[in-house]
């Protein structure tokens, strides 16, 4: 199984990441010419006959390739580790995300002329109507796989869950609350806002109360801290795809958000109605 996360919208952590990266380039720019500083200050040494003050420089020339080595160390630890330290003390300012809004095909009603009899009445095997999950909980076997931090931010939102088969990178497309197998992946979008990137984050799947399907890790930065066209996907649940009502579940940390319901039927195979056609009498004088 694999989980993916596309955040489609401008979020406000870019212009720190972005202050980020340019200091580091500054850091790497400067150790070039303290680095370029000392190899003169070494050659300035070489030139000059009084052994103490040749010494003196030389003792210069070595602080200042110091100096260089922890400027490029700098360089490297701030967009690596630096960077988690600096949303510790600027947290970044959640941008709100746009709903996305569902634009609906209107269908012709066609008037039937001749009445057809079916021949056969069709029970589904799974009833359609979704049942509820008293309280959301994390089992302990998904709690022993954290990672990262379990202290969201309390005003962290997400949308309800739209299902489909199919997603074009943003949204679900054509997304419906029924499906009928055969199934090989069903995708739940969602959207959301005023999350922090490292927190953890599972989407868990159940199919009639019991858990088939599952992702949990960290919040990555690149996600951020708000933005449209987020998912969870499952290709390869438990047992495969059985008919049955299935929930899915998101939380952040301990605290679940939001929750998404749909039901997987048996393939229904109907069969062609027949119509009653009335003979014609002719009548002979």
């Amino acid at each position: 199984m694999v989980y993916r996360l596309f955040p489609h919208a401008i979020i406000s952590f870019m212009d720190i990441r972005a202050g980020i990266i340019v200091i580091a380039i500054f850091s790497v720019v400067a150790a070039y010419f303290v680095v370029q500083a000392g190899i003169k200050n070494y050659q300035t040494a070489r030139k000059i006959s009084f052994y103490s003050l040749r010494k003196r420089y030389n003792r210069n020339s070595i602080y200042l390739f110091l100096f260089s080595i922890f400027l490029l160390y700098f360089a490297y630890w701030l967009p690596t580790s630096g960077e988690q330290i600096v949303y510790q003390v600027f947290p970044p300012s959640p941008t709100p995300s746009l709903t996305p809004t569902i634009t609906l095909t209107p269908t012709i009603t066609l008037s039937p002329t001749i009445t057809l009899t079916p021949t056969q009445t069709i029970t589904p095997a799974v009833s359609d109507t979704p049942t509820l999950t008293p309280t959301p909980f994390l089992p302990l076997a998904i709690e022993a796989l954290f990672a990262g931090p379990v202290t969201p931010n309390p005003d962290a939102v997400f949308t309800s869950i739209q299902f489909s088969t199919e997603f074009d990178g943003v949204n679900p497309v054509n997304p419906r609350t029924s499906f009928e197998l055969p199934i090989e992946t069903i995708y739940g979008g969602f959207d959301y806002n005023n999350t922090l990137p490292g927190v953890q984050w599972s989407a868990l799947w159940y199919r009639n109360r019991e858990l088939v399907c599952y992702e949990t890790e960290p919040w990555r930065n690149e996600w951020g801290t708000g933005g449209i066209g987020g998912y969870t996907e499952c290709s390869s649940p438990i047992g495969g795809w059985l008919p049955g009502q299935y929930e899915v579940v998101i939380f952040m940390g301990y605290d679940w958000k939001t929750v998404g319901r749909f039901s997987v039927l048996d393939r229904l195979e109907t069969e062609t109605p027949t119509s009653t056609s009335t003979p014609e009498i002719t009548a002979t004088p």
